[in-house]
C-alpha cells in the first residue's frame, strides 16, 4: 500500500526556518507528483508546493520565494524547505502523491500522509 509520512514540524518563531521531510513507501516518485499542502481547521485544503517526475516544481504565490520543494530519489523522501516564515503559515501541513503528472489541485491526489503541525509564533 502507499504510505506517506511527514517529519520535522514543529514550533518556530516567526522569520525562522523548518525543514519538513515526507518519506514514501509503495509509491515511485520518477512516475507522478508529489505535493505539500496545507489545511485550517474547517477549511478545505490548499496547495504549497509540488513537484514532478521531471523536478518540475510550483508554489502558491503566499510562499514563493521562501519555501523550496526538493526531492531524493535514492530516499523515496521529499522535502519542505520552510524560510523566511510568517505566523500566516501556521497550519497542519499534508504531503500528498498522485500519478497524475503536473498537478497541483488537492483533488487530483490520492495518498496522503497524517499531517504535521507547523506553528509560526510572532
Amino acid at each position: 500500500q502507499e504510505q506517506l509520512f511527514e517529519y520535522g514540524g514543529g514550533s518556530v518563531q516567526a522569520g525562522g526556518s523548518l525543514k519538513l521531510s515526507c518519506a514514501i513507501i509503495g509509491f515511485r516518485l520518477d512516475v507522478g507528483s508529489v505535493g505539500w499542502f496545507l489545511q485550517l481547521p474547517g477549511e478545505e485544503r490548499e496547495g504549497v508546493a509540488t513537484i514532478d517526475s521531471g523536478c518540475d516544481t510550483s508554489y502558491s504565490d503566499s510562499v514563493k520565494g521562501r519555501f523550496t520543494i526538493s526531492q531524493n530519489i535514492a530516499k523515496n523522501t521529499v522535502y519542505l524547505q520552510m524560510n523566511s516564515l510568517k505566523p500566516e503559515d501556521t497550519a497542519m501541513y499534508y504531503c500528498a502523491a498522485t500519478r497524475t503528472i503536473d498537478s497541483s489541485r488537492a483533488a487530483d491526489f490520492d495518498y496522503w500522509g497524517q499531517g504535521a503541525q507547523v506553528t509560526v509564533s510572532s
